[in-house]
């Protein structure tokens, strides 16, 4: 079950909202309800579902509703109509004081502002929100100083946040939303104002903190390249409405519509799509069929490589058509002629990081998983379709 579901959720800001319902089930946009009702569509029959330690992307322009969206999710701002389950319930519907409690223990939010209070230290700014829950002063201290040795504000505790930079006062805005331990962390435009190099320190850390942590994290931004590079799905969003949801991957190459093909036009391909994106099927043998059997695999599959695994898979080399030819007319054992120094990369190496390997290789460059099994292969003629953004018709050819 997802750890968030969303159904048909809407925020209409103005007096009187629901009369403007009935109007967005019959498609009135944006533009016609503030015309003729003078009422403002923020988030417009949302739907969609996030599973537990997934970072979520909801993107977008200004005015797109992403930040509405955000508040949404726990009830900062109330939803004129729908659903948000948290873990199977339902907030909208909730009291006050059973919210105060999904809030407290289940939801954390960081928001671009740091909002942190100058008068206090940094250890003090991560324990308010324990503090105000009532957690006895040395357990939130505790709870405090592990969320600081996430972020790597260790040694930081005691200062004061104007003594912080930019990007460490980010970090203990984000201690402090880690600080409770929540299951889901809502985080709104939260590097938006740091420098671009401080902006990507963070990035690479909450990449790390989420690897050991596996959060929930639902990720605000306005920023292609940030989306694509933190999201595991992105939700792209435009006048309230949601426009395409997708992998990094699935919005690149398959854009649902003319808006999402135009927001997504300049992106370097490269930087974006891996191995395990172009990699194709591999013909493979053991190592004991010997060369005039590897000789004929590569003629009827037409392809003038061949890959020796050994039962598990577990790669040990390869073999080309010509050396294979030669050593059944000289006699030469397999043996002598398996290419033992394969191009190895693994299945997230980006093609940016491939471009001399695989131009430079004598075969195509293999795709191995942490234990040595070969997952596939990647050819010269796939890199290039994938970043031409066409198929490789070639099919599961490892010339």
């Amino acid at each position: 079950m997802p750890i968030i579901e969303v159904n048909r959720l809407t925020k209409i800001f103005g007096h009187d909202p629901k009369r403007a319902l009935p109007y967005l089930e019959q498609k009135w946009t944006k533009e016609k309800i503030a015309k003729e009702l003078k009422l403002t569509v923020g988030v417009n029959q949302v739907s969609f579902a996030i599973e537990q330690g997934e970072i979520f992307v909801i993107m977008g322009l200004s005015g797109s509703g992403k930040s509405t969206l955000v508040r949404l999710l726990n009830r900062l701002i109330e939803p004129t109509a729908g659903q948000v389950l948290i873990a199977g319930q339902d907030i909208v519907r909730m009291g006050r004081e059973e919210l105060r409690q999904v809030r407290r223990k289940t939801i954390s939010m960081v928001f671009q502002k740091f909002a942190l209070f100058p008068h206090r230290t940094v250890l003090e700014n991560v324990e308010y929100g324990l503090e105000i829950q009532g957690v006895d002063k040395k357990a939130r201290r505790e709870k405090a100083m592990n969320a600081l040795q996430l972020v790597g504000l260790k040694g930081w505790e005691d200062h004061r946040p104007d003594q912080l930079s930019g990007g460490m006062q980010q970090r203990v805005g984000l201690a402090r939303g880690l600080a409770n331990d929540p299951d889901i962390l809502l985080m709104d435009e939260a590097f938006s104002a740091l420098d671009p190099l401080i902006r990507k320190d963070m990035q690479d850390e909450l990449l790390e903190l989420q690897a050991r942590m596996k959060k929930t994290i639902v990720f605000i931004t306005h920023d292609l390249d940030e989306a694509l590079r933190l999201g595991d799905r992105i939700a792209l969003m435009k006048d309230g409405s949601i426009v395409q949801i997708g992998t990094p991957e699935e919005i690149l190459t398959n854009p649902a519509n003319d808006y999402v093909e135009r927001f997504v036009e300049d992106v370097d391909l490269s930087k974006v799509l891996t191995a395990s994106h172009v990699m194709k099927r591999p013909v493979t043998m053991t190592p004991d069929r010997g060369p005039r059997v590897a000789l004929q695999f590569m003629r009827e599959n037409g392809i003038s490589n061949i890959y020796l695994v050994d039962e598990s898979r577990k790669l040990l080399g390869a073999v080309t058509a010509e050396d294979a030819s030669d050593a059944v007319r000289t006699g030469k054992k397999m043996s002598e002629i398996v290419i033992q120094e394969v191009p190895v990369v693994s299945p997230d190496t980006r093609l940016n990081e491939m471009f001399d390997l695989v131009s430079q290789t004598r075969v195509p460059v293999a795709v191995t998983d942490k234990q040595g099994r070969l997952l596939g292969i990647v050819v010269r003629g796939a890199v290039l379709a994938a970043l031409a953004g066409v198929s490789d018709t070639e099919g599961s050819e490892q010339r």
